[in-house]
């Protein structure tokens, strides 16, 4: 048995305390709490930092950052870049499911040939361009 623990009634201002019994001396408490022999102070636990407390708060808005926007963003960019590409009789297909081919590209509209045999053309905006088809023909 390496320690010896004295179980005692505190007096006020008495300090009960465990030592190894290996060649120590026993240490001697005074009614002060002050020790006369060497004793071995307890080592002062240590606090845990404000960032390990804050960790899981800052890894949920990480996550949070991931799925709420930097995924729509990117695939905003992407959509961004296929209107940029779009060419003259590209085949295309808008997010009402109108399937027609590029006639004229403007700043803000986009001229669409929707049928052949009567020539009927329609104007979208390039957002309602969700697909181009030509790209998976070929």
């Amino acid at each position: 048995m390496n320690n010896l623990y004295i179980l005692a009634a505190a007096g006020e201002g008495e300090i009960i305390s465990s030592e190894s019994t290996e060649g120590a001396t026993e240490p001697i408490t005074t009614q002060d709490g002050s020790n006369t022999a060497g004793a071995k102070e307890a080592a002062p636990r240590p606090l845990s930092s404000p960032i390990m407390q804050f960790l899981p708060l800052i890894l949920i808005f990480v996550v949070m950052y991931m799925f709420l926007f930097r995924g729509p963003k990117k695939k905003q960019q992407q959509h961004q870049k296929m209107v940029q590409s779009l060419r003259r009789n590209d085949k295309v297909r808008t997010i009402g499911g109108i399937l027609g081919t590029v006639i004229d590209i403007k700043d803000d509209e986009i001229t669409l040939k929707v049928d052949e045999s009567s020539n009927t053309k329609i104007k979208v905006t390039p957002s309602a361009i969700s697909k181009t088809l030509s790209d998976e023909l070929n």
